[in-house]
């Protein structure tokens, strides 16, 4: 008969009657428990909790699909404190999450169900924390909410039983298996002996997951999977801007003066990256946080303190923090890079956009890495619109224009007689004009105009080198040829397109140009050939008289007219033979014989 009702209700949800979800759980659920959930406001089933909280009320193992934001916390939440047992102060449930953040926010929330429940308590334990105060804080703790690596620590210290645990649950599975869990998870869930109720949540369902899923959850493990169309928040308002790398910081200040998020997340590929930005920042006047991975445990809770009390509206993180961020009010999303994995988008993008509220995210990307957004697209179901950078103009009009506002809206509030009469005596002072004055205080608040900032377009040769090679974009931009194509009607006449008339002007000049160059290239190795020629036929005739014999080529060269035949019959230049036999002379060698290399000069006085 139970399993009749849960059936029932299951239909009711999937068609979608739009009761609230207190009056759908009420028969089921503890009423400490529902008073704390009208408290916290939920009102309506999310994707997630229609389908895994009744299996999870009903005992079954489940395996749940779903990006951050979507209400998981609740959704394993509500089960794990309705099946603890009060009186039993021994552990009961463990939750495992990849990061520290967000093991402190998903024990933050469970204590917040489970507010009117006496005798429960919900300890997150995670690494950076000093040991000891945890193993006093376990005594007597039923629930944890930890990080794999602390886990495994304190079984090893024998201060975690798991004899009566009775549920565990994996949040962000596949981000803790690409943060190297794998094995910590398996061991965890090896060492849990006992019957127990095992619930996976995880945003994709790479193979490992399933893998784990296989080894440690029951034959019987419900699937509980949110549609592909809802893996995207569709209140949030997604834009991208073609941005170079060298022009992203500039980029990001002109995001953030003209909307003037209140609050805003920036995401970062690496850790120098949001040191440097956060500098750059500060700098600028913006009061912005750090957050990364290499920072110490008493660093990111200051960053996070800071940000969620308000003292700093920029909180600037990696993709580490991208699931363990969990701020209510966020007004703006921030990609200075794309995410290395494109599934990480969805997660950046789920911190805004929560609790039916609207927000807007923000992509920088160079121009010949745009086809990683139709990627995006594609893989989540989504659009993103393309957008220019606001420019210096509106930029100043717009915080003139807040600026305005705020002291007009100070006026109605506060008593403006004494700031009169300042400004009326520095009026007669200075002797000058009501606006005038206005309109350099005006200057001097929202300072000077700053330069507009360019557009990155790719080259021919950019795209040429492009992984999806020269024609990239027809596999996402093309669309109907009929919209999109620039070359006019192929039937009409080619005058009707400017653009195609001026491209075929340039192609004719082009060619008229190369045709000279030719033109001019080819005379030149006419002539060169000739030369060629000439100096060839005379190389040839020297080496023919080389063949004859050497006395009377000697004989011959040496009475050809010329310049300096005409010298060596002076004695000006003397001949090979003069000069050596002058050395022979000095050195008293020479026997008046005919002259002759050493070894032939040997061979004849040997026949003398």
């Amino acid at each position: 008969m139970e399993n009749q009702n849960l059936e029932d209700n299951l239909m009711e949800i999937e068609q979608g009657e739009g009761e609230k979800l207190v009056s759908k759980l009420r028969d089921r659920l503890d009423p400490r428990i529902l008073r704390a959930v009208e408290e916290m406001g939920f009102e309506k089933f999310s994707p997630i909790q229609e389908q895994a909280i009744p299996f999870l009320l009903q005992g079954q193992d489940i395996i749940g699909q779903a990006q951050t934001g979507t209400g998981k916390t609740a959704a394993f939440g509500i089960p794990v404190l309705q099946a603890i047992d009060p009186d039993l102060r021994k552990l009961q449930a463990i939750i495992l999450c990849p990061t520290r953040e967000l093991a402190i926010q998903a024990a933050e929330e469970l204590r917040k169900i489970a507010k009117f429940l006496q005798g429960i308590k919900v300890l997150p334990v995670y690494g950076g924390q000093e040991i000891g105060k945890q193993i006093m804080g376990l005594r007597g703790t039923q629930v944890i909410v930890g990080t794999p690596g602390r886990v495994m620590d304190h079984m090893h210290r024998h201060t975690l039983k798991l004899d009566h645990v009775k549920m565990v649950v994996l949040d962000e599975a596949d981000e803790m298996l690409n943060m190297g869990f794998r094995e910590d998870m398996e061991t965890i869930l090896g060492q849990i002996e006992g019957e127990h109720q095992t619930a996976l949540f995880s945003a994709t369902m790479p193979k490992p997951i399933l893998e784990i899923t296989d080894r440690f959850l029951k034959k019987n493990a419900q699937m509980v999977k949110v549609a592909a169309k809802e893996l995207t928040i569709p209140l949030v308002k997604q834009a991208f801007y073609r941005v170079k790398n060298q022009d992203k910081d500039a980029a990001c200040i002109r995001i953030l003066e003209y909307y003037q998020p209140s609050l805003a997340l920036i995401f970062c590929n690496t850790k120098i990256k949001v040191d440097e930005l956060s500098e750059t920042l500060k700098k600028a006047g913006f009061p912005a946080e750090g957050l990364h991975g290499d920072m110490s445990q008493h660093q990111r809770d200051l960053a996070m303190k800071r940000f969620r009390s308000g003292c700093s509206n920029i909180l600037i993180a990696t993709d580490v923090a991208a699931r363990g961020i969990d701020v209510e009010n966020v007004s703006a999303v921030i990609n200075y890079d794309l995410p290395q994995d494109m599934e990480y988008y969805v997660h950046r993008i789920g911190r805004t956009g929560r609790a039916g509220k609207t927000g807007r995210s923000f992509t920088f990307v160079p121009a010949r890495e745009v086809y990683r957004i139709r990627q995006i697209e594609h893989l989540c179901h989504t659009s993103i619109e393309e957008r220019s950078l606001p420019s210096a103009q509106k930029v100043l009009r717009s915080k003139a224009h807040k600026y305005l506002t705020k002291a007009w809206e100070l006026h109605e509030q506060e008593d403006m007689e004494f700031m009169k009469a300042l400004l009326e005596k520095k009026l007669e002072e200075e002797n000058c004009d009501l606006l005038d004055l206005a309109a350099t205080m005006l200057k001097l608040h929202v300072g000077e105009k700053g330069e507009d900032i360019p557009e990155d377009k790719v080259t021919f040769r950019e795209r040429a080198l492009s992984p999806f090679g020269r024609r990239r974009r027809d596999n996402f931009d093309r669309g109907n040829r009929k919209e999109n194509s620039d070359r006019g009607n192929r039937k009409g006449d080619p005058g009707e397109n400017p653009d195609r008339k001026n491209s075929r002007e340039n192609r004719r000049e082009n060619l008229d140009r190369k045709n000279s160059r030719e033109n001019r290239k080819g005379n030149a190795e006419k002539n060169n050939s000739r030369e060629n020629r000439r100096e060839y036929l005379e190389g040839k005739k020297l080496r023919e008289n080389r063949k004859e014999n050497p006395r009377e080529r000697t004989e011959r060269e040496h009475s050809q007219e010329g310049p300096r035949a005409s010298r060596r019959k002076e004695g000006e230049i003397p001949t090979f033979r003069k000069m050596r036999e002058e050395q022979k002379k000095k050195s008293g060698k020479y026997d008046g014989l005919a002259l002759s290399s050493p070894k032939k000069k040997h061979r004849n006085e040997g026949t003398l």
